[in-house]
């Protein structure tokens, strides 16, 4: 929703100013009504996305979660904590929210269902978490569990940029080198070869051929890739068929796929040790989970697991036939159901993963900068052998003569 600062009176005469999220103006009057304030004048803020305003961020929803838990373990009730929280935050935007909760929980809502009117900063995994804390009367432990999920969280996203920001790096930057090497470099020693009127060797006329497409198409040589980038999206937004073929494929590329699924599945193990330990049941986990992996396929095995899990198979037994877990996680939730420790046997198996992945990350930038050189050395390599070669025959010939 939209984020509006405003200036309105309270009922003293005293001018109040701060800044609340509303659908539209006429949304904003009725908020600050129920919060007994008369609007004097309100202005929409335009997030400015390039510098991270106007956005609420994952810091701020572990700031949030950690404050919650202290307020309520100390004591201080909800509509307090928030208040407290409301004007100790820096971001604009979540301070609206707050407001905005804050006027919902006054209207008769409990803090799950104010929560639940904000998606752009809480999602259906965190709503439903806060619910169950509600129902269970354990809604700090619950504030604290989310806490660990968020930063368990944060660390595995830092991880999975690495994974992929690393190699996407280095295709830029051969890439690039190649691109100057083809459209600047390349031609000026075609210049000078040609000038020896030898024969030019094979090596060197695929050089010259390949130099002379970046010439001539260089914008189908970037065009059709970004082209193809940007269909990609909208192929992959519109059609669930592709979506499943697409994600299937990106578990499979070599090096990059298992450090995906691996990222992917220690994501649904925590949050679904997160869930089961917060008294979510296992069929509303198994749901909510679905949208927290990224990856169709592997929400479709989840999917399948919790339709074998209604024909009447354990949990163990469930994700033994649909493949989704090896067989080392498989052993591990046998053991959790055994021992009715389900949600520490999903924890040992993110540990697992968490491990893995950043084992993963680091042994494949270990190998990609060497492979690095070797691409660039063998590109530069074919350059000076098709420019020396034919410098070397004609200065042969003039010895000979």
């Amino acid at each position: 929703m939209p984020l509006y600062d405003y200036k309105a009176m309270d009922s003293t005469g005293r001018l109040v100013t701060g800044t609340l999220d509303a659908r539209n103006e006429e949304d904003l009057l009725m908020r600050l009504q129920g919060m007994a304030l008369e609007l004097v004048r309100s202005r929409e803020i335009k997030p400015n996305r390039f510098f991270g305003r106007g956005r609420i961020t994952r810091r701020d929803l572990i700031n949030f979660s950690i404050h919650m838990e202290q307020l309520l373990r100390a004591g201080i009730s909800v509509m307090e904590g928030l208040e407290d929280i409301r004007n100790s935050t820096n971001n604009p935007m979540f301070r609206g929210v707050l407001a905005a909760i804050i006027a919902d929980i006054e209207g008769g809502k409990t803090l799950s269902g104010a929560l639940e009117q904000h998606p752009v900063a809480f999602d259906k995994v965190y709503v439903s978490l806060v619910k169950a804390g509600e129902e269970s009367g354990r809604l700090a432990e619950v504030f604290a569990n989310i806490t660990e999920a968020l930063k368990w969280q944060d660390e595995i996203i830092s991880q999975t940029v690495r994974a992929i920001l690393y190699p996407s790096f280095v295709i830029v930057v051969v890439a690039g080198v190649v691109s100057f090497m083809m459209i600047y470099l390349v031609p000026q020693l075609v210049r000078f070869i040609t000038t020896l009127g030898q024969e030019i060797p094979l090596h060197t006329r695929a050089l010259i051929v390949t130099s002379e497409a970046f010439v001539n198409y260089w914008y189908l040589i970037f065009g059709l890739p970004l082209t193809a980038a940007i269909a990609y999206r909208i192929v992959y937004g519109r059609s669930l068929a592709f979506r499943l073929t697409a994600d299937r494929f990106k578990l499979r590329v070599p090096v990059l796929g298992p450090i995906l699924e691996k990222i992917a599945l220690g994501r649904f193990a925590n949050y679904f040790a997160l869930t089961y330990s917060s008294g979510v049941g296992i069929m509303d986990g198994l749901l909510l989970c679905k949208e927290v992996v990224n990856n169709t396929w592997i929400s479709k095995g989840i999917e399948d697991a919790k339709q074998y899990l209604t024909e009447g198979e354990s949990i163990s037994s469930a994700f033994e036939k649909v493949g989704l877990f090896p067989v080392l996680i498989v052993r591990m939730l046998r053991v959790g159901e055994s021992t009715g420790a389900l949600d520490e046997a999903l924890r040992n198996a993110t540990y697992f993963y968490e491990r893995e992945v950043r084992e993963s990350v680091e042994r494949m930038q270990s190998l990609i900068e060497p492979a690095l050189t070797v691409v660039l050395g063998a590109i530069l390599g074919w350059v000076m052998l098709s420019v020396l070669s034919p410098v070397y025959d004609s200065i042969s010939k003039i010895i000979v003569g």
